[in-house]
């Protein structure tokens, strides 16, 4: 939906919980988040949207951001009760498809996007990074993100799945005897460990990995497979990783700074939609979230599908803009 309305979830939390002190990470405060949101907003508006959706928060960051900029746009601050979990973000994801948002930038890691799924999955989305372990946000620049996000949401973007300026994403889906839940980039069956826990994974515990992309270039359990069989984003499966057993192992960044070495066991592709099996006990977590826990004997079963929002190629978008004149003089803005 081409209407000029821009929605901004903004995860105030990502970036600064404890895995960041027991690794080498990098602190994201309230004030540097302000910054991104300016400067999203800033880029959007100079391409003509007309509305702008944001949620109020403790530490007011998008509010706070925007309460001075001059901006054409409208700017609407969504309330609603807090519970301090990633249910604030599906919540306010929801208020804003009910107010006819269709394009979002969302700042946080891979466990806010996850959260940004479960809500919503026929959007247009730009994943900006500011979270621990990230593997399915991006890092770019916030002005021209606001810009990219600026013309999808004012319908300059047509066709922009047929063009290649998006493409949807794998989701892993996940079916728990209590829950059934979803991830983006990875789901890790650990032994001996709990659901809640924000430490760093211990390599040791690593039962079974099943990857939707296995990148050597990424942090955390993406490059566990990604430096023996990388998988992409673009390719049509993902991969199951099994550890524990052998002797062999690889030495991968489990978070920024943070080298172990991982016994791997086996390495296999799993192609869409077929089923794999993690058998308790142990904890489940995707995308880094202790989620989900199975008692001896009981069984989770997984699945990849490429199902999950469009997500925008800021570069390409760019790109294919100039090149069809939109950004000549005249063509957009306010």
């Amino acid at each position: 939906m081409s209407n000029g309305k821009l929605g901004l979830a903004v995860n105030p939390m990502s970036g600064r919980d404890v895995r960041r002190l027991a690794a080498r990470a990098t602190n994201m405060t309230h004030e540097a988040k302000r910054d991104i949101v300016a400067r999203v907003a800033a880029g959007a508006d100079a391409m003509g949207i007309t509305d702008i959706y944001i949620t109020r928060e403790p530490f007011q960051i998008s509010s706070g951001a925007l309460e001075h900029m001059k901006l054409k746009a409208n700017v609407h601050v969504i309330e609603h009760a807090l519970a301090n979990d990633a249910s604030d973000t599906e919540r306010s994801m929801q208020a804003f498809l009910d107010a006819g948002c269709s394009t979002f930038v969302s700042l946080g890691g891979d466990g806010t996007n996850r959260a940004i799924v479960r809500a919503a999955s026929d959007i247009d989305l730009i994943p900006l990074s500011t979270g621990t372990n990230n593997v399915f946000p991006v890092l770019a620049e916030p002005t021209i993100a606001g810009m990219v996000a600026g013309l999808n949401a004012c319908g300059h973007l047509a066709n922009a799945e047929k063009h290649g300026l998006k493409r949807r994403v794998k989701v892993l889906h996940v079916t728990t005897p209590r829950a059934v839940d979803v991830g983006l980039i990875d789901a890790v069956l650990l032994r001996r460990d709990h659901v809640g826990n924000l430490l760093p994974f211990d390599a040791g515990r690593i039962a079974e990995i099943l990857l939707t992309r296995a990148e050597p270039n990424a942090i955390g359990m993406s490059p566990i497979g990604g430096f023996i069989h990388p998988v992409y984003a673009e390719d049509d499966h993902g991969l199951l990783v099994t550890s524990g057993q052998s002797d062999e192992s690889v030495l991968a960044p489990l978070s920024p700074g943070l080298m172990r070495r991982v016994a791997i066991d086996s390495v296999q592709e799993i192609a869409f939609d077929a089923p794999t099996r993690f058998t308790g006990p142990g904890v489940i977590a995707l995308d880094g979230d202790r989620d989900h826990k199975l008692e001896a004997g009981e069984s989770a079963t997984l699945s990849i599908r490429r199902d999950g929002p469009f997500v925008l190629d800021i570069e390409a978008a760019m790109r294919w803009a100039v090149a069809q004149g939109i950004m000549a003089p005249g063509h957009v803005g306010p």
